[in-house]
């Protein structure tokens, strides 16, 4: 691979000049903005996105291991969180988490951004040719377990709320980026003239770089920062041990070299503002979900050396 050194700048760059731009301009422009950005990335750029970065995936090989370690992640943090909850309220009965503050714990510890901020962190320290690997993992993985398992456990823990487990069915079959997954699979070898091919690139590469603005607009409007003990410890399970572990467990089953990197740097992204959605709805502990969301998307710039050094030969 290309020099590390190298890489992580060329990243940071780009990553942090389009989140340094979206929290400029979220202080700036009305708060509405970033929700009718949001709407827009939903539903046009992202998956438009999606079917320009699959005619030029390499589909080829087990990459079904990549939802299968998705989800594998999914359940063990969400495993390891309960553990770290049960652990707390034994030793600390007088301090034992409310139920709220599990919700959002167990949230944090299982979900992660593995599409407005996974996707271009894989696409510029892998490379488009192995797109499909994160797709896979962020579709058919973190996706249905966020609005899935997820909606499931914020609708238990939830102080009050009364919502049933329908809408995550229902959030899940209007995903269009699963659509435009299924889209771009079926139209990946279809013929396009290039100037109708460079124009699709164009507007994908761009959807990116607007996902990194939204995500530093809605950074620009999360002022806590309480709740940090127990979210250090939600972050440290999400973003430190589980890729860790289940890294050198997908090693031990064959998969090497760009693939076994998607799947890592996707298990090692910080919590998804899915989490803040389902927190918002469901009445969880926003506070510890809020402050989760901003100190695991600062962690990102010091964690991502360490999976390029262990995983990036």
């Amino acid at each position: 691979m290309p020099n590390i050194g190298i890489q992580l700048l060329e990243l940071y760059f780009r990553l942090g000049g389009g989140i340094l731009l979206g929290w400029v301009l979220g202080r700036q422009l009305p708060k509405v903005v970033p929700t009718y950005l949001g709407k827009f990335l939903f539903w046009i750029g992202v998956p438009l996105g999606i079917v320009a970065f699959l005619r030029h995936a390499d589909l080829s090989g087990p990459i079904w291991i990549a939802p299968v370690a998705a989800w594998v992640a999914i359940l063990v943090g969400a495993g390891l969180a309960w553990f770290w909850i049960g652990r707390q309220a034994s030793q600390f009965p007088k301090k034992a988490w409310s139920k709220s503050t599990q919700g959002s714990f167990l949230l944090a510890s299982m979900v992660g951004n593995t599409g407005y901020l996974g996707y271009p962190v894989t696409l510029a320290l892998v490379g488009q040719q192995y797109f499909g690997w994160a797709l896979f993992y962020d579709l058919m993985g973190t996706t249905l377990g966020a609005y899935g398992l997820g909606v499931v456990l914020a609708a238990r823990f939830g102080v009050g709320a009364e919502k049933g487990v329908f809408p995550s069915l229902q959030a899940v079959l209007i995903n269009p980026a699963l659509w435009s997954f299924g889209f771009g699979l079926g139209f990946r070898n279809f013929p396009l003239p290039e100037p109708a091919e460079q124009l699709l690139q164009m507007i994908a590469w761009s959807g990116v770089a607007l996902a990194l603005v939204l995500i530093g607009m809605r950074l620009s409007q999360l002022s806590s920062w309480g709740s940090l003990p127990s979210a250090s410890v939600s972050l440290g399970i999400k973003m430190l041990l589980v890729p860790l572990v289940l890294g050198v467990g997908v090693g031990l089953l064959g998969v090497s070299g760009a693939p076994h990197l998607v799947i890592v740097l996707q298990m090692a992204m910080p919590p998804a503002f899915a989490t803040l959605i389902l927190a918002e709805t469901y009445n969880l502990d926003r506070n510890l979900t809020v402050t989760a969301l901003v100190v695991g998307t600062i962690g990102l710039l010091l964690t991502l050396p360490v999976w390029l050094v262990l995983f990036g030969r």
